[in-house]
């Protein structure tokens, strides 16, 4: 169960529940981030479209995302509205709390790795995380990108930094963009082919020597494609460009002329 910091969630908070119990008027709902704490969505806040029934909208075991209106803690009350989550809200919170199970399970093989528990690892590291990286999940990936220092910045123990580092690079996986840049090369002179072959040469090894993860192919004379990955999207747009500026420079200096006719995803 995914934790948060607070006891209680604030009002106009939107937050993740399972839907537990469904009525005519309405239905309880607990909240997974909150030690299961029980809210309750009237008919009237479940959604802004005419329904037939209710369990046309919401049902038994359903994991949703739900707006914080009331929030007694005296009493125990929290109130919730299902019809005022945005799209966007949604489609951030449920990623939000995706992104806050993946943490929660590093946090407890470490926790086990270390002979404590899941309450020791979100003291211990967790709140650090959070506090240094606005999101527990995000401190991992710079762990995973750049290593121990990453977790050491935030204030974690070099026991639990090693230890959350070394798993964090073995279950992490980054999204990895494709993208190609097409190019058209002509060189007329009696060596030309082999002008062509020294641009994309040049341009291969000065991609290996920058470490771009980049290939160059040939799609049939005089067009020429490299296609490269990464993480990022704009920044692998501007290494693609790079490389191919380094080809068009030296097909200039050859004698010859080429220019870019496409960029885009693979």
């Amino acid at each position: 169960m995914v934790k948060k910091r607070r006891e209680w969630p604030a009002r106009g908070e939107v937050v993740i529940g399972t839907v537990q119990e469904v009525f005519d008027k309405g239905a309880y709902i607990t909240l997974d981030e909150y030690g299961n704490k029980r809210g309750y969505v009237p008919l009237n806040e479940v959604s802004s479209s005419w329904f037939h029934n209710i369990r046309d909208v919401i049902r038994e075991g359903q994991k949703m995302a739900f707006k914080v209106l009331r929030v007694d803690a005296s009493k125990g009350h929290i109130d919730l509205s299902l019809k005022r989550v945005t799209d966007d809200e949604r489609e951030g919170k449920m990623l939000e709390w995706k992104r806050a199970r993946k943490a929660e399970v590093l946090l407890d093989f470490a926790a086990k790795a270390l002979g404590k528990n899941l309450n020791d690892a979100y003291q211990e590291v967790g709140w650090k995380l959070e506090d240094h990286y606005g999101e527990i999940y995000a401190g991992l990936e710079e762990a995973a990108k750049k290593g121990i220092d990453a977790l050491l910045a935030a204030g974690v123990s070099r026991e639990w930094a090693e230890t959350l580092t070394r798993m964090a690079k073995e279950h992490i996986e980054f999204p990895q963009v494709k993208l190609l840049t097409s190019l058209e090369l002509r060189c007329y002179k009696r060596d030309g082919i082999e002008a062509i072959r020294r641009a994309l040469l040049e341009a291969l090894n000065y991609a290996k020597a920058k470490g771009y993860n980049v290939k160059v192919y040939v799609d049939g004379t005089p067009k020429y494609r490299i296609e490269g990955m990464a993480e990022d999207y704009k920044q692998l747009k501007n290494i693609l460009r790079e490389v191919a500026n380094v080809a068009l420079n030296v097909i200039s200096e050859e004698g010859g002329f080429g220019k870019i006719i496409e960029e885009g995803k693979k």
